[in-house]
């Protein structure tokens, strides 16, 4: 159980070994961002030493705030977190679909990451689910080709259960889709609003508890990292009792006996 540095958000990365720690979560997600210290290997390994929390996975900066992060190429984006992965010893990458807008890395993402994948052989790099955007009474698509990665096929997928409240997907479907290449897990929860919520789990619509405890049964090897938001909770306490609880769902769920033999 990994508790993703972006789930303390607006405190920054050293607050979440430091609360991973107390929490007694296995590891940490690094959500690589502005912050210097999501971005350096040097000062990641020594908050994981410092509290005992490895890094076991690292999202590469995908979102539209990260875009000048490191480098406004994507490839080099990608190619820099795979190196502080590697580095970390932290087996898992997640990425997002393209952009629209990032047309050549569009174009060639399915072979570029297999490139990616290629040097660094140790990794997996794991393809999110996203969602449509609804603006205005609008519904548009901001990735190429589409938001949900199983329509193109990967090696490896994330799946995250608040995205597939935002998309009104099934998140058990989704998994069944990602077969054996379900690789990694952000759990958090939504009601299907049309909007990313990432609620703590138990709070809002989406079979969390089912689908933690279908992994067993799907042979899922990989993590599951609990991403939720928090930026609303009036203090550090408050915050602190949302991560506390996000992980007693989990791990309640994942000890449970596996309906599921897929």
């Amino acid at each position: 159980m990994l508790l993703s540095t972006s789930s303390v958000f607006p405190e920054r990365t050293a607050a979440a070994f430091q609360l991973a720690a107390a929490l007694g979560y296995d590891g940490i997600e690094v959500m690589v961002w502005t912050d210097a210290v999501s971005q350096d290997a040097g000062a990641l390994r020594g908050l994981a030493d410092h509290y005992g929390v490895p890094v076991l996975s690292v999202h590469a900066p995908c979102l539209l705030v990260t875009q000048r992060v490191w480098s406004p190429d994507p490839w080099e984006r990608l190619r820099r977190a795979a190196e502080l992965a590697d580095t970390l010893e932290a087996p898992t990458v997640v990425v997002h679909p393209p952009f629209t807008w990032q047309r050549d890395y569009a174009r060639t993402f399915a072979i570029g990451l297999d490139e990616v994948a290629g040097r660094f052989t140790g990794l997996r790099f794991a393809v999110e689910n996203m969602y449509p955007v609804r603006m205005a009474g609008r519904q548009f698509v901001p990735y190429a080709p589409g938001w949900d990665p199983t329509e193109v096929g990967y090696p490896s997928y994330t799946l995250d259960l608040s995205h597939c409240a935002a998309s009104h997907t099934d998140a058990l479907a989704m998994a069944d889709r990602m077969g054996p290449a379900l690789a990694h897990v952000h759990l958090g929860d939504g009601t299907g609003e049309g909007r990313d919520e990432h609620l703590v789990p138990g709070r809002g619509g989406q079979p969390c508890g089912e689908l933690l405890r279908s992994l067993a049964g799907r042979g899922f090897t990989g993590s599951v990292a609990v991403e939720v938001t928090t930026r609303g909770a009036k203090s550090r306490a408050v915050r602190e009792a949302d991560l506390r609880e996000s992980l007693e769902f989990a791990r309640a769920n994942l000890t449970a006996p596996s309906p599921v033999d897929a």
